[in-house]
């Protein structure tokens, strides 16, 4: 049985939202030791040691609760070939990948397949009123999403969108809560490429558009309460 001995880590930045893949070897690990892998805007993205290669410990500082979470994973998992998928302890909100790299970058692109499937699907017929500002706003949303940026007061991050023509509708299945994103000028875009998080009101409603207010909608997600 052949043992992997290099991996790459995709993880998205919590301070700047990048997405970076990071590849290192099984003898970057020293026993007792720990590694360090930083985003190239210097902040942290995941620490890692092993006491003597048969148990990894990972910490991931969180973007969804705001707190770091911790896994012990066996090295046979993790130099297995297989890809290991970090999620939020809380939300299930997947943060990173770990593995092959040709494999890790099949899974992050997964979700931008999915977008661009979404607006072939609607595009090809003159659905949109607008189609080049909808592209624009769903990648913004697909990306507001993706780093876990997305979600209702009541803690429901599972958010659904239904497209229309003219505006986006975002439902909490929790809550019933709804939140119109408008998608036909010029203004609706820039709105959009400004808000860094998107809190839906719990059994609520909200616009948000070219006449609407952003500023409730730039905070960071809440933090989780320590029980």
């Amino acid at each position: 049985m052949l043992v992997a001995t290099c991996a790459v880590l995709a993880i998205r930045c919590t301070e700047c939202g990048k997405m970076e893949f990071h590849a290192f070897s099984r003898f970057a690990f020293p026993k007792g030791g720990t590694v360090y892998f930083k985003c190239s805007c210097g902040a942290s993205k995941l620490t890692a040691g092993t006491k003597n290669h048969a148990v990894y410990w990972l910490q991931v500082p969180c973007m969804v609760c705001e707190t770091k979470h911790q896994w012990e994973i066996p090295g046979k998992s993790l130099w297995s070939g297989e890809v290991t998928v970090l999620a939020c302890q809380d939300t299930g909100l997947e943060l990173g990948h770990i593995g092959p790299e040709r494999r890790v970058r099949e899974m992050v692109s997964n979700n931008e397949r999915e977008l661009e499937a979404i607006i072939d699907e609607f595009g090809c017929d003159g659905y949109f009123h607008n189609p080049e500002i909808m592209y624009g706003v769903l990648r913004c949303l697909h990306k507001i999403s993706g780093q876990g940026a997305l979600y209702c007061q009541c803690g429901n991050y599972k958010i659904e969108v239904d497209i229309f023509p003219d505006r986006l509708e975002l439902h909490c299945g929790n809550c019933d809560s709804i939140n119109i994103i408008y998608a036909e000028t010029e203004e609706d875009l820039k709105v959009i490429q400004q808000v860094e998080s998107i809190e839906l009101t719990q059994s609520g409603f909200k616009c948000l558009d070219s006449l609407s207010s952003t500023g409730k909608l730039k905070k960071a997600p809440p933090k989780k309460k320590n029980s």
